[in-house]
């Protein structure tokens, strides 16, 4: 379902939020760490540089994106698995968690943090970051084109992205025993070309949609959607600005 290629064309926009992410989490030294939705693994690796002596691994589900992060790996010291993060189990307790953009293709979010909490040893972190701008029109958009009489045979039956609030997120790990930081973040995207948001879109909310079309149908959809949102998002003289709220949570688990 995904595409690298088309998911990379904003990659400086999709990696700052990362960055953000991994830069308030504290741990003095840890030994494993673990990133959920590794993608192509360009991220991944960076993390070699924020702790020289861990051990990291990088989980995703879509065959693509594993392929292209094998290519980085490192024995023993940056490597990558195919398998699906929901069921995924860790072979021993980890120190660091670390997932950007990945849970809201998850369900049952309490059901997830129960297991990664789980998965942490005694003072080990867990850090994700998660879209928060389901509301905004790049999204409502979207949604009211699928469930249109045109389309609901189609795509009225997709299920949608899964995220709590931030108080949520705090009152759910705070009930699990971790000392969490949550908090929420508007980037303002200044994003370039033509209908960019589109294209932003067509690297990851509009996978479960493409998926479920064929070649015409897929031209037809994108037809009708790329004028809604260049409407909704007009090109101004210096780019398309793209507000993208996201929410960052950071918890520790005492130790």
């Amino acid at each position: 379902m995904w595409d690298a290629e088309q998911y990379l064309r904003f990659a400086d926009e999709r990696a700052r939020p990362f960055f953000d992410l991994v830069d308030r989490i504290d741990h003095p030294a840890p030994r494993l760490v673990v990133d959920l939705g590794c993608g192509a693994g360009g991220l991944t690796a960076t993390l070699l540089e924020r702790w020289p002596e861990a051990k990291i691994t990088g989980i995703d589900s879509s065959e693509e994106m594993i392929g292209r992060a094998l290519k980085r790996a490192i024995p023993g010291r940056l490597e990558f698995e195919r398998t699906d993060i929901a069921a995924w189990c860790a072979a021993e307790p980890l120190d660091v968690i670390v997932s950007n953009a990945c849970f809201h293709w998850i369900p049952a979010h309490r059901r997830l943090l129960e297991n990664l909490v789980a998965h942490l040893a005694p003072g080990g972190v867990l850090a994700f970051q998660v879209p928060d701008n389901f509301d905004a029109p790049s999204h409502t958009i979207v949604r009211e084109l699928s469930t249109s009489p045109a389309w609901r045979d189609r795509l009225g039956d997709l299920p949608q992205a899964a995220v709590e609030s931030p108080g949520w997120y705090a009152e759910t790990l705070m009930h699990l025993g971790l000392d969490a930081k949550v908090w929420r973040t508007t980037y303002k995207h200044l994003l370039e070309g033509e209908n960019p948001v589109l294209e932003w879109l067509s690297g990851t909310t509009l996978r479960p949609v493409l998926a479920r079309l064929d070649g015409d149908e897929r031209d037809r959809f994108i037809n009708q959607l790329g004028p809604l949102l260049a409407s909704a998002y007009p090109q101004g003289p210096g780019g398309t600005l793209f507000p993208f709220r996201r929410i960052f949570v950071v918890a520790r688990l005492p130790g």
